[in-house]
């Protein structure tokens, strides 16, 4: 696969820990961290250390597997844990990791000092081809995802294939949900080659032009104020029905694709209420979506918590809630404005398929 160009920084798929190293080496930093999880500092640090332990300038961080590590307060154990150990504004932080070591970790660096470098080592299919790409850096307050963060870019993206062997299927079906996204949003041919491969194991191609697809458009829109919205299809009601789950589905809730899946089901819904999506486009993505994702229940009585909590979404506007639809598949439509009855009736869509 080639290297991608994003917007002032190289995206690598080729022996890209090697790529990692050089970039180490050539950036003369006073000292670096790598921030993992305690599945990645299992599974995968093995990998990443066989690389860089030649060098005697750098320092682990690891904090527990999961969203709800993505808070202030590992925040600020992660900061504290930079100053113990001596950070300067000349040091790098390597994300090591999925979507919450990403943003969390993209999030620390980019305040610390105000600013230290940071690259991304993506772990996790969906922080391959979602987190790992754009510059978003975030953490939750109050189980809100993302509601704090910066846009700031990373210095590289390290994309190596060979993490996602250690992956059970479930992360590899969270992943999955953004790359059939990219395809509804943007290339009908994309979202057709997806349905007919093998999805359990994704290959590198498709990795690769889903990572192109998200790259194309944050380099149109950086900060989000046009066509990056297309990335937010599902994500309206997707993130409410995450976020709902954290809070009430104890030891088990859903994986962000997951949820994913189910906002982008009801937004489809929407795009065939509201804008014009066939009725026969509507029924070929719920198919193929409800087919790949395992049915959970949303009872109509969390409708009023779940609309409290897309009210608190980012992408709203003065108050309204803000959604991208689908005219087609391959075409997407940004700033669509959605009522409670219209969003409560998608959910009620989902719930009696």
């Amino acid at each position: 696969m080639n290297t991608l160009q994003s917007i002032d920084y190289p995206i690598f798929f080729n022996d890209s820990l090697t790529e990692l190293v050089n970039f180490i080496q050539k950036g003369s930093y006073s000292r670096f961290f790598v921030l993992t999880d305690e599945n990645t500092g299992k599974y995968c640090l093995p990998l990443l250390k066989e690389k860089i332990d030649n060098f005697n300038n750098f320092d682990i961080i690891e904090i527990n597997a999961g969203e709800e590590s993505k808070d202030i307060d590992f925040c600020i154990g992660v900061w504290k844990m930079l100053i113990d150990f001596g950070a300067d504004r000349k040091s790098l932080m390597i994300n090591l990791g999925g979507g919450v070591v990403s943003d969390l970790g993209g999030f620390a660096a980019s305040t610390f000092k105000r600013g230290i470098d940071f690259v991304h080592v993506p772990t996790t299919l969906l922080s391959q081809v979602d987190a790992s790409v754009g510059g978003k850096t975030g953490i939750d307050i109050d189980s809100i995802k993302n509601i704090i963060g910066t846009f700031t870019q990373p210095k590289a993206v390290f994309i190596a294939h060979e993490f996602l062997e250690s992956l059970p299927d479930r992360q590899i079906l969270s992943g999955l949900a953004e790359m059939l996204k990219h395809g509804l949003i943007c290339d009908a041919a994309y979202w057709n080659k997806l349905k007919e491969s093998n999805l359990s194991h994704p290959s590198q191609e498709l990795i690769h032009r889903s990572v192109e697809i998200k790259n194309d458009v944050v380099i149109a829109d950086p900060k989000e104020m046009g066509i990056r919205k297309s990335l937010n299809f599902g994500h309206t009601v997707g993130h409410a029905v995450e976020t709902w789950s954290l809070m009430h589905d104890e030891g088990d809730h859903l994986s962000h694709g997951e949820a994913i899946a189910i906002g982008m089901i009801c937004e489809a819904w929407l795009s065939w209420k509201k804008i014009g999506l066939s009725e026969a486009e509507l029924n070929e993505i719920v198919t193929v979506l409800s087919g790949l994702y395992p049915r959970y229940v949303v009872a109509e009585s969390a409708n009023e918590e779940l609309y409290s909590i897309m009210q608190k979404d980012k992408k709203n506007q003065n108050g309204r809630i803000n959604c991208t639809l689908l005219a087609k598949i391959g075409q997407y439509s940004i700033d669509n404005i959605c009522t409670e009855a219209e969003l409560c009736e998608s959910l009620s869509y989902y719930s009696t398929l």
